[in-house]
């Protein structure tokens, strides 16, 4: 195709300014009324010698000094940003977890005590195949240590909380919320949340 000197101008002004083929394109077809291909245009500008400017910079790969910083892991990451069970825990009052160095309080001792021997709860979550609540990302249900019964969700910001729970007023026990918030955290990892 056969431009002329003001259109090979204009494409020329186009490419220097930092355009891109499918730019450029466009260009031609508002400003000129030429439809061209990609590929088309991809010609032109090779047969008026310009070159395109690239948006990112390609990195040799021999050579690590100019390898982009790596991204940090999650021990690396600030203290401040809270995770899906810190921001569960807070809402429903419990403290952080601990570390394994730090001394264990004679409330965390009896919340121990509650829990069957092997460390396991009797506490049951399951998560719906499909979600069918406005807003709700997962939902589910759960059985509590004492039988009672519940509906969850975990809304589009990751705020879990419950639907429907069998017994009116209820509140579970401190070892129930946190058995259940680590049930759900696992379920929901499974599930690849």
């Amino acid at each position: 195709m056969q431009l002329t000197p003001e259109q090979s101008t204009a494409v020329a002004s186009w490419v220097a300014a930092g355009d891109n083929l499918s730019a450029v394109q466009k260009k031609l077809a508002e400003q000129f009324k030429l439809s061209l291909t990609y590929r088309d245009v991809r010609f032109l500008v090779d047969d008026l010698n310009l070159s395109l400017k690239d948006p990112a910079p390609k990195v040799d790969a021999s050579d690590v000094s100019k390898a982009p910083p790596a991204k940090p892991t999650a021990a690396e990451k600030p203290a401040e940003k809270k995770g899906f069970l810190d921001k569960a825990k807070e809402k429903l009052g419990l403290a952080k977890s601990e570390a394994p160095d730090e001394e264990v309080s004679v409330a965390d001792a009896e919340l121990a005590d509650d829990l069957p021997a092997g460390g396991e709860s009797k506490l049951t979550v399951s998560v719906d195949k499909a979600t069918l609540i406005p807003g709700a990302i997962a939902s589910g249900s759960v059985t509590f240590s004492d039988g009672v019964t519940g509906t969850w969700v975990v809304d589009q910001y990751g705020r879990p909380g419950f639907s429907k729970i069998s017994q009116p007023g209820y509140r579970p026990s401190a070892a129930d919320a946190q058995a259940f918030m680590q049930e759900l955290t696992l379920a929901l990892q499974q599930r690849g949340f």
